[in-house]
């Protein structure tokens, strides 16, 4: 009786640790010395693997830098390892910093959904779980407008046969992920997943969208 209690006590507090929220951390990873350019904007999205949704955006005309990190959650400063676990409650995501002369916000939202598969639920392509769910940050009442507007638009043409489960978020907060994630594509070329879903999932997107795309792509 004894060791069936111990066991059941094992048990329960093992189940107890997987479902508490990693700690806050204290200080942020790492962080870029970001010298933006006047004129220039920031937008913020959520679509699977951030090593590529970072390349496909750094190969749009009017895009100036991506930076990968993690937002929509609530653990402050948030580390790889914690975004792993699916229960820091942000999803990988990147920032895109645009010249908005050269590149719209809609024509980046265009991005996002001409990218990725919006209808899986924590999910895209191999990858799962809640940190590669899909997010439409929007940091104005515009932006949100536009988001929404092309989602009703991707309904009404039914481009999508299921439904779009891409959330609708505010940013709250960006952390910028470890430097070693920053241009993962572009500086591991022969990594497996690189070679094997990064950059198909990018010549995918550059032969859909030829025209959005900088010269050198």
């Amino acid at each position: 009786m004894k060791i069936l209690t111990l066991l059941a006590f094992a048990i329960s507090l093992q189940t107890c640790i997987l479902s508490t929220p990693p700690l806050n951390n204290r200080e942020p990873v790492w962080e870029p010395q970001i010298q933006t350019q006047e004129g220039l904007k920031k937008a913020y999205f959520a679509s699977g693997c951030f090593w590529c949704v970072e390349a496909i955006y750094e190969s749009v005309q009017g895009v100036s830098e991506v930076y990968s990190g993690y937002s929509g959650g609530f653990t402050e400063n948030p580390n790889y390892n914690q975004i792993g676990t699916g229960r820091t409650g942000h999803a990988e995501a990147v920032e895109v910093i645009y010249d908005p002369k050269v590149v719209s916000f809609s024509t980046l939202v265009q991005v996002f959904f001409g990218s990725h598969d919006p209808t899986t639920p924590n999910r895209q392509g191999p990858d799962y779980g809640s940190q590669y769910r899909s997010i439409a940050f929007y940091t104005s009442d515009q932006e949100r407008e536009i988001i929404q507007n092309y989602i009703a638009l991707l309904q009404e043409k039914e481009i999508f046969s299921k439904e779009i489960v891409t959330e609708i978020k505010p940013l709250e907060k960006f952390y910028y992920a470890e430097k070693y994630h920053q241009d993962y594509e572009k500086n591991n070329p022969e990594n497996p997943y690189v070679r094997q879903v990064s950059i198909p999932r990018l010549r995918k997107f550059q032969n859909l969208y030829p025209e959005l795309l900088k010269e050198d792509h």
